[in-house]
């Protein structure tokens, strides 16, 4: 009876002195990364740069972590008289103005599309047959303002480097010597702060 007893009294004294205090724990909280807390971007268009000799450096401010607006200054700077770049750009300069909206839960962070107005300037051949049935081909300067629309998907790390991927078009509206329609295709490498 005595060994009963004294198990017994050890089985209830490791069960009650076994058990742990439960602990209070905060909950875990996810860490706040640079690119969650900034609202200012910079970066350079590296395909214009590298393809094209064009120089295009975009300014973006986050508005609220869906939405955005930029301002893009495209000059075409180098190897003005190469063939492939008139084809590919038929402006000189361009000012464009856009307003983003995205779709993911991250800080202007993903999938978005966007609304753009640019104002342009460049150079537009022409070429015709005139009244004496001589082929010419006539250089026009214009100066136009268009509006359209985009897609793309911008990447951001932690530290805030960022990859922006887009493509828009638009179309002119004012001046008959510009294109009638322009687009926009961008490999942008960027910083936010």
């Amino acid at each position: 009876m005595q060994k009963i007893t004294t198990c017994l009294f050890l089985f209830f004294s490791f069960t009650v002195f076994s058990q742990e205090p439960e602990v209070q724990t905060e909950p875990k909280q996810e860490p706040i990364y640079h690119r969650d807390i900034t609202k200012n971007e910079v970066s350079i268009g590296a395909l214009n740069l590298v393809a094209f000799g064009a120089l295009d450096v975009a300014y973006e401010r986050i508005i609220t972590p869906n939405t955005s607006w930029a301002v893009e200054a495209f000059i075409l700077a180098l190897n003005r008289d190469n063939e492939d770049i008139a084809e590919a750009y038929r402006k000189n300069f361009s000012l464009t103005g856009k307003f983003k909206y995205f779709f993911s839960e991250r800080t202007a962070w993903g999938f978005y599309v966007n609304g753009l107005t640019m104002i342009s300037t460049g150079e537009n051949d022409k070429s015709f047959y005139n009244f004496d049935g001589i082929y010419q081909s006539v250089t026009e300067n214009f100066t136009d303002l268009a509006v359209g629309f985009g897609l793309g998907g911008k990447f951001v790390a932690k530290q805030g480097f960022l990859l922006d991927l887009n493509a828009g078009i638009g179309r002119n509206l004012f001046n008959s010597e510009s294109p009638t329609i322009i687009g926009q295709f961008g490999v942008n490498l960027g910083y936010r702060f």
